[in-house]
Formats: C-alpha cells, structure tokens, sequence
C-alpha cells in the first residue's frame, strides 16, 4: 500500500515538472486557435487602414460650372419688328432644345441677345456705359453670380441678379432702362429680363461685346470681338 502510494507521488511530480517545462517553452503572446481565427485577426488589423484609405481616396464636391466650349452656329433669329426701345423686351424659349448659352452685346445697337444652343431666345434693349468709363470689348466669362448684389465701390447701388464679368466691377445685371440713363461701364437689364437670365446661365458662359458686328443665320461667334 505504502509502495502504491510513493509510485504514484513519483508520477504526480513528473507531471507537475513536465507542466513548468511546458509553460516556460510557450511564447508570451497567445496564437489564435485555429486558421480561422488568424484569418479574422488579420481582417480586424486590416480595417482602420481601408477605412483611412476611403477617407483619402474620397472626391472632392465641385461647383456646377458651364460645358466645355463648342461651335456656336446660329440657327434662330427672334422675328422682332423694328429697333428695340428703351425698357422692351422679349423672350421666347418655347421648342428650344437644352445646350449651351452664349450671350452678346452689341455697344452700337445697344442690343443684348440670349442664344441657347445657337437659338435665340431673349433680346433686350441695355444701358451701356460713358465714355469716361466705357463698356469694355472682349468674350468675358460669367465669373460670379449675386442674385441681391449691392456695389461695394458705388455707394451701395443695387445690383439684382449681378453677373461679374471682369475683376474691376464690370457686370450685367438688373437696372433701371430708360432713355438718358447710364452705367459705370455695367450692362444693365430690365429687372424682369435680368431675373430670366440669371436663372438660365452657368458660370463660365461666355459674353461676346462687340461693336456693330452684325450675325445672321448660320454665322459664327467665333473671333468676334
């Protein structure tokens, strides 16, 4: 019995010293259990740099600007009878299929025109600007829109539905048309005519301000100035 009793102590020790040699031998970090898991370990330690690379990769917002530019042809002249006077006005877009907008001026006529996809479909008689502060020729770029603009360089005058064309101050916009009235270099608009306008155009259209050049059906813009 006693002899039972001391073999089997012996055992318990061996084990008790091959347990200590196991557990030195085994590295500090545990691994996971199986393939399994190490598969989802390393997906968990992949995620924060898919995320931060979602975050980088993401496209900037842009603001809506006008189509790159194409051949304008016109195809439309509106059917108006006689010169267009001071305050007057027409617009007429009806059947007009969608497309670019260009718009011109001619300083002699004193003529603004609206085309949309080589189609004319707004005219209005325009104040211009003196001599001393002339309108200035060229193919501007609407740069900036202001729909309840005020001059921050003439005392304050309002300026609705203003359209910047050049850095120094020149814009069409909303204005008082009437004979004898005139502009700091500005184009000016019947307010209702103004309004039609700034809801049709981009930035980036262009305005073509001529003086006397004369269009027809089938002419091009192209190096008019």
């Amino acid at each position: 019995m006693d002899g039972r009793i001391f073999l089997a102590s012996g055992f318990i020790a061996l084990a008790a010293v091959a347990g200590v040699l196991v557990m030195a031998a085994s590295p500090s970090t545990p691994e996971p259990a199986s393939l399994a898991e190490a598969n989802v370990a390393a997906t968990k330690a992949a995620e924060p740099t898919a995320q931060a690379t979602a975050l980088v990769s993401k496209p900037e917002e842009k603001p809506e600007v006008a189509a790159k530019d194409e051949p304008f042809v016109i195809k439309r002249i509106l059917p108006i009878d006689g010169p267009i006077k001071y305050g007057d006005w027409h617009w007429d877009e009806t059947n007009v299929p969608d497309g670019p907008i260009v718009i011109t001026v001619d300083l002699d006529a004193r003529v603004l025109s609206v085309f949309k996809s080589g189609y004319e479909i707004g005219a209005t008689a325009v104040l211009l600007g003196t001599e001393d502060k002339p309108t200035p020729l060229g193919v501007f770029p609407i740069t900036q829109k202001d729909i309840d603009h005020v001059s921050n360089i003439y005392t304050g005058a309002p300026m609705p539905y203003m359209q910047r064309l050049t850095d120094d101050g020149i814009t069409l916009h909303g204005s008082n048309v009437e004979l004898g009235y005139a502009s700091h270099g500005c184009i000016g608009m019947p307010d209702p005519f103004a309004a039609k306008l700034y809801k049709l155009t981009k930035l980036g259209d262009k305005v073509y301000i001529t003086r006397g050049k004369q269009v027809g059906l089938g002419d091009s813009l192209e190096g008019s100035s």
